[in-house]
């Protein structure tokens, strides 16, 4: 079986994957300011000191349905069997209380007829019942309703007829809940956002003339998601005019653009997404200078949408602190048009290229205009044509 790093490019983040990330650069993630949000996707937030557990209990199904696999197999496992050696114990008691498991009781009450009599005088209240053993296979057909055949409920016991009312029932509430629990951990919705991918890292250049901030964004599926909305935040640490209330993380929106407009997004193939830096935006005053591993500066990105297959919601989250935010680079172009269809080579994904860039603020750019004029222009991307030769549909002779 080949490995996810043998398949899957470097240029590129899965939103899931996280043992990807070499030790290397773990060990520099130490060094720096913590994220926020990590690049797979999961917010690194640690919740300590919560005196009301029981609010967990509350909501069984959704506690449940958090828990690893491990702890929600054990769970699984135990909720069957503890029912089955409850009630077991429960026929067992309900067959010692009315004689069946003393066998001289049942030849005292007809003794004139021996063994044979006993036998046809004696209407136990489950047949076939000589043991604990005995009631807890009986247990287990009632709950399952395999029903073997060799032992059955008469109607000699109103309790007997009760409890096997009572076990059905508890048995039906069991499997509906945990059938339910092992489903929605098969079908969470954060597994198919492991197919969205971001490029490991954003960059800054220049777009119609001016500063954009820019990220690719792909679906390795061809199951699209439907409705697909993405939006980007700035986190850092600001404190109130006061000086007294420290706010550590604040999130500000910032504005976004892509080809399509707007924030929804048509993700059939690779999209660069881009916010132009103006007045309004918190990356106004951001130069090469603040693009350091020191620069508290974090910008999370989250895409959203509904699932074509299933129907559920899903979410793709990942973050770019700034020493991986690449000043005066633009994305390569990746889709190109090949035998009558698009192709998109998912290798070159997080691929850049160096272009004439302004190396001061987008203010300095707006304030002072004659930087433009210096600037050299680069050549524009265009998307590869392939030639293709096309046989002739007729031919003069």
């Amino acid at each position: 079986m080949l490995s996810r790093k043998g398949i899957i490019p470097e240029e590129y983040v899965l939103t899931r994957l996280a043992e990807d990330v070499p030790d290397h650069a773990r060990y520099r993630a130490r060094e720096r300011r913590a994220r926020f949000v990590g690049k797979n996707g999961a917010c690194n937030v640690a919740h300590k000191n919560i005196r009301e557990q029981g609010r967990f209990l509350q909501d069984v199904f959704t506690t449940l349905v958090d828990l690893k696999w491990p702890h929600t197999l054990l769970i699984f496992t135990m909720s069957f069997l503890c029912s089955w050696l409850l009630f077991g114990m429960v026929w067992w008691l309900i067959a010692f209380a009315h004689g069946d498991l003393d066998h001289s009781t049942r030849l005292q009450r007809d003794p004139g007829e021996g063994a044979a009599g006993a036998s046809a005088g004696f209407v136990p209240c489950v047949t076939s019942i000589h043991s604990f053993t005995s009631a807890f296979l009986f247990s287990i057909e009632v709950q399952v309703t395999i029903g073997f055949g060799g032992r059955m409920v008469t109607e000699e016991c109103p309790a007997a007829i009760l409890v096997l009312i009572v076990q059905n029932i508890v048995g039906l509430v069991i499997n509906a809940i945990m059938l339910g629990c092992i489903f929605m951990k098969t079908s969470q919705a954060h597994r198919r956002a492991e197919t969205l991918i971001f490029s490991k890292h954003a960059v800054i250049a220049l777009r119609e003339g001016k500063l954009c901030f820019m990220l690719r964004v792909g679906d390795l599926r061809k199951s699209m998601i439907i409705s697909a909305t993405i939006r980007m935040q700035v986190v850092k640490k600001t404190a109130s005019l006061e000086g007294e209330v420290v706010v550590p993380l604040n999130q500000i929106d910032i504005q976004m653009e892509n080809p399509v407009g707007g924030n929804s997004i048509f993700l059939v193939s690779p999209l660069i997404i881009y916010h132009v830096i103006d007045k309004n935006s918190p990356l106004y005053d951001i130069s090469p200078l603040n693009l350091h591993h020191h620069e508290d500066l974090e910008i999370i990105v989250i895409l959203e949408g509904v699932v074509e297959t299933t129907g559920i919601t899903t979410q793709a989250r990942t973050s770019y602190l700034a020493d991986e935010i690449l000043w005066g680079q633009r994305f390569v172009p990746i889709v190109a048009e090949e035998d009558g269809r698009y192709s998109v080579d998912y290798s070159k994904f997080g691929n850049t290229v160096k272009v004439p860039t302004p190396s001061c603020t987008a203010r300095q750019l707006e304030e002072d205009k004659s930087i433009m004029d210096t600037m050299p222009l680069s050549p524009k991307g265009t998307i590869r044509k392939r030639s293709v030769k096309l046989k002739p549909r007729f031919t003069i002779s």
